[in-house]
């Protein structure tokens, strides 16, 4: 399951499929460092973030494939 995020900055919930990451790296031949999926997630983290930003900034509130 899971992780839920933490209070006061600490770690925050996965939003990938850690299993389907690491099918499709394996699928290309390569392998998967430990460290990979909570770095993966912390660029998901930032992209979501700036078009968030880039939503409000347009006065939307809908997230829209451009905004990536």
């Amino acid at each position: 399951m899971a992780k839920k995020k933490a209070a006061k900055g600490g770690k925050k919930e996965m939003l990938v499929v850690a299993s389907k990451v690491k099918a499709h790296i394996k699928s290309k031949g390569a392998m998967t460092a430990s460290d990979t999926l909570p770095a993966l997630n912390d660029r998901v983290y930032a992209m979501l973030d700036a078009a968030i930003g880039r939503t409000k900034a347009n006065r939307r509130s809908t997230v829209k494939p451009q905004d990536l």
